[in-house]
């Protein structure tokens, strides 16, 4: 699985907060979360990110709340996966469990800046600045996370095995 898009640059401690600002959890609808996504911190985030871009950030990415509405803003915004230093082990969870890749930078992503265009390998751990060619290894997703991921997340998952098996009761 390789991801190719424009890097969305973000440092140290973002919370869901800023993710997703509280007034707007009483929301379910995608979009609307999609377009308040960073809207306190980057309020160009929701007009200029395009579908496939990637989000690079630093240290303890999601922390806070344990809100699920952060990943599905994110998503839902047309990030295809983050590439963090680390993360809050609650949002980093509930980033998997959409069906959107959370990858750990096991070196710091410093010569990254926004905009530039990066792929990632999933399978190889893999990070690669497309402009100036340098490479940063990013832990691989295990191949049961990689299947999580191609159902879309953790339900569509389930499902799809119970079916598989002929479990009825699963679904």
């Amino acid at each position: 699985m390789d991801y190719e898009g424009r890097v969305w640059k973000f440092g140290d401690n973002v919370d869901t907060d800023l993710i997703i600002p509280a007034r707007f959890l009483n929301e379910s609808d995608e979009t609307i979360l999609a377009g308040h996504c960073f809207s306190e911190l980057r309020p160009d985030f929701a007009e200029e990110v395009k579908q496939g871009d990637i989000l690079v950030a630093g240290t303890n990415f999601g922390c806070g709340s344990s809100r699920e509405h952060a990943p599905l803003a994110i998503k839902a915004s047309g990030i295809r996966l983050i590439v963090a230093q680390s993360y809050a082990r609650i949002f980093y969870r509930n980033a998997f469990n959409i069906g959107l890749p959370a990858l750990e930078a096991e070196e710091p992503l410093e010569g990254l800046r926004d905009r530039i265009r990066v792929s990632v390998s999933l399978e190889s751990g893999r990070l690669r600045d497309l402009e100036s060619g340098r490479s940063y290894r990013v832990r691989p997703i295990p191949p049961f996370m990689r299947e999580i991921i191609r159902a879309g997340g953790l339900v569509p998952y389930v499902k799809g095995r119970a079916r598989a098996e002929g479990n009825w009761r699963l679904y």
